[in-house]
C-alpha cells in the first residue's frame, strides 16, 4: 500500500514539475490543483445546500441596482477577454486548422497565456450568478445544469491553463467568451426593467446562439482527429467533449422547459380565473411566476421579466400575452375561452395568447 502511495505521488510531482508549463508555475492558482478544485466543489455544496438554507427564513434581497452593475462588469469583462484573445492569436496569427502551443517566452505566446489565465479568473467571477439568484430566493433557477456548468469550468479551465496556456484549444475560450458578451449585456438590460423589454426582443435568439458554440467547438476540437497537429490529443478531446456534454444539456433543458410551457401557462391561467371569482377582482401585483429557468440556456427574462404580473388591465403570460378584456370595478368582464396550440394560439416564445369571450 505504501508503495502504491508512493507511486501516486511520484506520478503527481512528474505531472506538476515536468509536464506542466513552467511559464505559469508560479502564476497565482498555479501550482497545484487543489485550491481550484476546492472552490468548485464548494461551490456547489454552497449552491445546492448551504446557501438555500442559509435564506430559507430570510426574505428576498432587492439587488436591481447590482446585478445592471455586475452584468455591466461581466459584459466588459469579456469583451476585454475576447479583444485579448484576437490580438494575441486568433485575430490573425493563429491557424483554425491546427495551431500547437508556442511554449516560448515570445511576447505574443506570453500575452496569449496571460489572457488564458484571466479567462481562468472569469470561471470564478461568474459564481456571482448564482449567489444573486439565492440572495433574491430564485432558487428554481439553480438548476443541475446550472451548477454543473458553473461548476467544472474553472477546474477544467484550470488544466489548460496548467498544460497548455495557448494553441488550438483556446478557440473555445474566444468563442465562450464572445457569447458571454451577448449573454450579461441580455442580463444587463433586462435587469433594467420591463420598460427596457422592447430592447431585448432578441431574447428568443440567444439560447439558440448558446447551442450554436458548442457545435461549434466540438467541430473545431475534433477536426485534429482527422489532421495531423503537434497539439495535445488530450486536450482537444477533452474540449470537444465538453462541447457535446453542454450541447446535450442545454438542448435537453430547453426541450423539457418549452414543452412545459404550454401547460403550465393553461393551468396558471385557470388557477388566476378561479382566483378572480373567488376574490371577486384581481389585485394589482399579483404575480404569475412562469419562471423555471437558469441562468443558461436564456429561456425566461429575468428579474420582473422573469415575472408575469397580473394587473388592472389584464392577464399577462409568458411576457407576450395578455387578455383583450380588463377588470374594473372589481367586477371581471371576460374570461379565458383556450390556450390554443396553434398560429394565433402560442406565441413564438411559447408564450400562451388569451381571448376574451364578450
Amino acid at each position: 500500500m505504501a508503495q502504491i502511495l508512493t507511486n501516486i505521488y511520484d506520478w503527481y510531482r512528474d505531472l506538476m514539475d515536468n509536464q506542466s508549463d513552467p511559464r505559469v508555475a508560479d502564476w497565482p492558482m498555479m501550482s497545484s490543483p487543489f485550491p481550484t478544485l476546492g472552490l468548485c466543489i464548494f461551490y456547489a455544496y454552497f449552491s445546492k445546500s448551504l446557501a438555500p438554507k442559509l435564506m430559507e427564513k430570510r426574505k428576498p434581497m432587492d439587488l436591481r441596482n447590482t446585478l445592471v452593475i455586475y452584468n455591466l462588469f461581466q459584459t466588459i469583462f469579456s469583451t476585454w477577454i475576447f479583444y485579448e484573445y484576437l490580438q494575441s492569436g486568433w485575430g490573425g496569427h493563429y491557424s483554425f486548422r491546427c495551431q500547437p502551443v508556442d511554449y516560448s517566452d515570445n511576447p505574443l505566446a506570453l500575452r496569449m497565456a496571460r489572457t488564458c489565465w484571466w479567462y481562468y479568473v472569469s470561471k470564478f467571477t461568474e459564481f456571482f450568478d448564482t449567489l444573486f439568484f439565492i440572495l433574491r430566493k430564485k432558487t428554481q433557477h439553480v438548476s443541475t445544469l446550472h451548477v454543473i456548468h458553473h461548476g467544472c469550468m474553472p477546474f477544467s479551465v484550470w488544466m489548460g491553463m496548467k498544460f497548455a496556456p495557448g494553441g488550438h484549444s483556446t478557440f473555445f475560450a474566444m468563442l465562450n467568451s464572445f457569447v458571454h458578451i451577448v449573454m450579461y449585456f441580455y442580463y444587463m438590460v433586462a435587469a433594467l426593467g420591463p420598460k427596457y423589454q422592447k430592447y431585448i426582443w432578441w431574447k428568443k435568439y440567444l439560447t439558440a446562439f448558446q447551442m450554436a458554440q458548442f457545435v461549434a467547438i466540438f467541430t473545431h476540437q475534433f477536426q485534429l482527429l482527422f489532421t495531423e497537429c503537434d497539439y495535445p490529443k488530450g486536450f482537444m478531446v477533452w474540449i470537444g467533449l465538453h462541447g457535446v456534454m453542454f450541447l446535450f444539456l442545454f438542448s435537453d433543458f430547453y426541450k423539457q422547459a418549452y414543452n412545459k410551457r404550454v401547460g403550465r401557462a393553461k393551468r396558471e391561467a385557470e388557477a388566476l380565473l378561479a382566483k378572480s371569482h373567488a376574490n371577486g377582482k384581481l389585485h394589482n401585483g399579483d404575480i404569475v411566476n412562469n419562471n423555471q429557468g437558469a441562468c443558461m440556456p436564456v429561456l425566461n427574462d429575468d428579474d420582473e421579466l422573469h415575472q408575469r404580473k397580473v394587473t388592472g388591465n389584464g392577464i399577462y403570460l409568458n411576457g407576450g400575452a395578455k387578455t383583450a378584456n380588463s377588470y374594473s370595478n372589481g367586477n371581471s368582464n371576460g374570461f379565458v375561452e383556450s390556450i390554443q396550440q396553434s398560429n394565433g394560439g402560442i406565441g413564438e416564445n411559447g408564450g400562451a395568447r388569451v381571448r376574451k369571450i364578450q
